[in-house]
């Protein structure tokens, strides 16, 4: 098990990210099913919790056949997921990722939001993995380095300004200044009880999500004059309205996958694929 902290500042409040989040995530699934990824949201409903009070459950499919090298794609089922499961009890979440195909790899990820630069040292205080040694990583959303198939001038915070908010360019040290600002503090652990590549995989999985959240993060904001006039009712609405188009684009997907899904005679995985 590898445990992280990651905090990440934002130049809004915790109410405004709250339908800045639900914007980004739909946005974000709605254009990755169009790259040949895809989410299909299974479910998506109120839930109440005795001890955190009323919230919202949803439950994914996260499509991942496109992210895989090669010979990874020739020994996983063709259409291969991962499943999210969320419960949202804003302003704390939590996240949890299986896949039926390794049993033994899991990510859990609790989130929590407060209108502050990252300085709570004691946030995750009453959480399970307290006494749990683990780093923290602070994630700067303007200027640190992003994947380049991931990089978008329009979504570089360095150069964005917002026409609604006034907020941005984002300057070298914009988290000491900047007025408002929230962090989102996520720890997350990763799983994969497989002896000999425990470490290596867990670690590869930080990056992953190291990534993921840096680019969320970094849309949210840049998205922020499509989604500020917003209420809850409205992002709701907007919510329902993507996972539909996106669910009729990623199950259109994996139809043809499944059609044209080679057989195992046609798969010839090479010894130096393991190296």
């Amino acid at each position: 098990m590898l445990l992280k902290e990651y905090r990440i500042c934002m130049p809004l409040t915790v109410e405004e990210y709250r339908i800045g989040q639900l914007y980004m995530i739909s946005k974000h699934s709605h254009e990755q099913s169009d790259r040949g990824e895809g989410v299909e949201v299974v479910q998506n409903e109120p839930f109440e919790d005795p001890a955190h009070g009323q919230g919202q459950f949803t439950e994914k499919r996260v499509y991942l056949n496109s992210k895989l090298p090669s010979w990874a794609r020739a020994v996983v089922p063709n259409i291969f997921y991962v499943t999210e499961k969320a419960w949202n009890y804003y302003p704390y979440t939590i996240t949890e990722y299986t896949c039926s195909f390794l049993p033994k790899f899991s990510i859990h990820i609790e989130t929590k939001y407060e209108d502050n630069k990252g300085s709570n040292d004691n946030i995750f205080s009453d959480s399970e993995n307290k006494d749990q040694e683990r780093e923290v990583c602070f994630v700067d959303i303007a200027y640190d380095e992003i994947p380049e198939r991931y990089y978008k001038e329009s979504e570089d915070l360095r150069y964005f300004k917002s026409e609604k908010t006034s907020r941005g360019m984002l300057q070298e040290g914009w988290r000491d200044t900047q007025e408002p600002i929230m962090c989102s503090y996520k720890l997350v652990t990763v799983k994969f009880e497989v002896w000999g590549l425990q470490t290596r995989v867990e670690q590869f999985v930080h990056k992953v999500v190291r990534d993921v959240l840096l680019l969320g993060h970094r849309q949210a904001f840049a998205w922020v004059d499509e989604w500020i006039d917003m209420n809850l009712d409205d992002v709701r609405e907007y919510e329902k309205s993507m996972h539909e188009q996106t669910n009729i684009k990623v199950c259109h997907e994996q139809q043809e996958h499944s059609t044209n899904s080679p057989s195992l005679d046609d798969i010839e995985i090479h010894d130096k694929a393991s190296t």
